[in-house]
C-alpha cells in the first residue's frame, strides 16, 4: 500500500505526463520545452526533473505508458471472444475507438514519435510489432481451424496494422472523415477479404 507521500508523488508524475502529452502533440518533440511542460502541469522545473531527468526521458516514458495503455485496451477487447477472426475484428474496432476518442494520443504515437529520432522510432516499431503479433496469433488460429486458407500471417498482420495506421494518419492530417470510427466498415471488409478471399458480411 502506498504512503500519502508516494501517492502525491505518483499524482505529480501523472500530471506531468498528462501535460506532456498535450504539449508534445501540439508542438512536436523538437519545439516543446521543459519549462512549458512544467507550467502546463503546475509543477516546478525541479519537481519535473525529479521524475524525468531529461526531455528525452519524459518523452520515452510517455510513449511507454501510451503504448502500454493502448495494448491493454486492445487485449481487453479481444478477451473472451472465442472466434479468432472476431477477435481480430474486435482489435480493429478498439484501435479506431481509442484513437478516435483521443486525437492527441493518435498524433503522439503516429506522427510526433516517428519524427523525434531513432530511439523513439524504435519504441513505436515495438508497438507495431506487438499489435501485429496479436493479429498474427488470430490468423494462425483461424488457419488451424480451417476458417481461412494458409498464408503468411506475419505479413498479413503487418498489412492490417499498416492499413489502419494510414487511415488514422489521413484522419489526423485532413480531418476526414469527421469521425474516425466511420472508416470501420470499409476497413473491416477490406481486411477480412484479404485473409478469407470473400467479402465480409455486413453487420446488421
Amino acid at each position: 500500500m502506498m504512503t500519502s507521500t508516494q501517492q502525491r508523488s505518483q499524482t505529480r508524475r501523472q500530471r506531468v505526463l498528462d501535460a506532456a502529452l498535450i504539449v508534445f502533440a501540439n508542438h512536436g518533440y523538437g519545439d516543446s520545452a521543459i519549462d512549458e511542460i512544467a507550467r502546463a502541469s503546475d509543477t516546478s522545473k525541479g519537481g519535473l526533473y525529479f521524475h524525468f531527468p531529461s526531455k528525452q526521458a519524459l518523452f520515452l516514458a510517455l510513449l511507454d505508458e501510451a503504448s502500454a495503455a493502448l495494448l491493454r485496451r486492445v487485449e481487453r477487447s479481444m478477451a473472451g471472444v472465442t472466434d479468432p477472426l472476431e477477435r481480430g475484428d474486435a482489435a480493429l474496432r478498439e484501435v479506431l475507438h481509442v484513437f478516435g476518442g483521443h486525437r492527441l494520443l493518435a498524433r503522439l504515437l503516429l506522427i510526433e514519435a516517428l519524427g523525434a529520432g531513432k530511439e523513439f522510432s524504435t519504441k513505436i516499431n515495438d508497438l507495431h510489432a506487438a499489435f501485429a503479433a496479436l493479429i498474427a496469433e488470430c490468423l494462425d488460429e483461424a488457419i488451424s481451424l480451417g476458417r481461412i486458407p494458409p498464408h503468411d500471417t506475419q505479413t498479413a498482420a503487418y498489412a492490417w496494422y499498416g492499413a489502419v495506421n494510414h487511415v488514422v494518419l489521413r484522419w489526423l492530417m485532413t480531418g476526414e472523415p469527421r469521425r474516425l470510427e466511420e472508416t470501420y466498415p470499409a476497413l473491416r471488409s477490406l481486411l477480412l477479404y484479404g485473409v478469407t478471399g470473400a467479402p465480409a458480411e455486413q453487420e446488421s
